[in-house]
């Protein structure tokens, strides 16, 4: 298990950026104020960040793939500016109603994602607006955080499944999961040393 990476699964739209409906050029991409610092953070502690994200916009014909790659190349600059990275980007392109594997809360891009880094869900976290992201994270075993929009609070007074972690932005989420990640370290750490 040592030689498997942590990870942090990140959404999107109201996550690291200001959900614009639909965006579908780059120039309306807009990272929210803390985003980069928050990411920066899980870089320097050596979290594999990966954004996943529903993408219908594709399937409703509002942009492309082509278009939406250039949009996650701005994010992807943008980030680069205050010294922040992702390691991978996963998106589902399809309609709510093609009933697709890959659409949050689905587990199939985190899966993917969990092979291509090598990375170990019970280390890992999500962090997302909505409760899809607290459902994925249940789906693939880790620990969630959620940062809520208007329509996350809303179905956080509905629901009967509850975060983990309730944050502020994306600074205050990677300082919560940093010091769980610590805790749990310790607690491996000290488990090891009775056997």
């Amino acid at each position: 298990m040592s030689q498997l990476n942590k990870g942090v699964f990140i959404d999107r739209d109201d996550t690291i950026s200001r959900d614009v409906h639909y965006c579908s050029r780059p120039e309306d991409f807009e990272l929210l104020p803390k985003a980069a610092a928050g990411i920066k953070l899980l870089n320097q502690e050596g979290f594999k960040v990966v954004v996943i994200t529903n993408q219908s916009g594709i399937a409703r014909g509002y942009f492309t793939e082509d278009m939406l790659n250039k949009i996650h190349q701005k994010m992807v600059d943008e980030l680069a500016k205050s010294g922040a990275n992702v390691d991978a980007i996963f998106f589902c392109p399809h309609h709510p109603d093609d009933n697709c594997e890959c659409r949050k809360p689905k587990p199939k891009l985190a899966h993917q994602a969990i092979e291509q880094l090598l990375i170990d869900p019970q280390q890992s976290f999500t962090i997302g607006d909505r409760l899809m992201d607290v459902e994925l994270a249940k789906a693939i075993g880790c620990k969630s955080v959620m940062i809520p929009s208007e329509p996350g609070k809303t179905e956080l007074r509905k629901s009967s499944i509850s975060p983990d972690y309730i944050a502020s932005d994306l600074v205050s989420a990677a300082k919560w999961i940093i010091q769980q990640s610590e805790k749990q370290q310790a607690s491996l750490n000290s488990r090891r040393s009775q056997k």
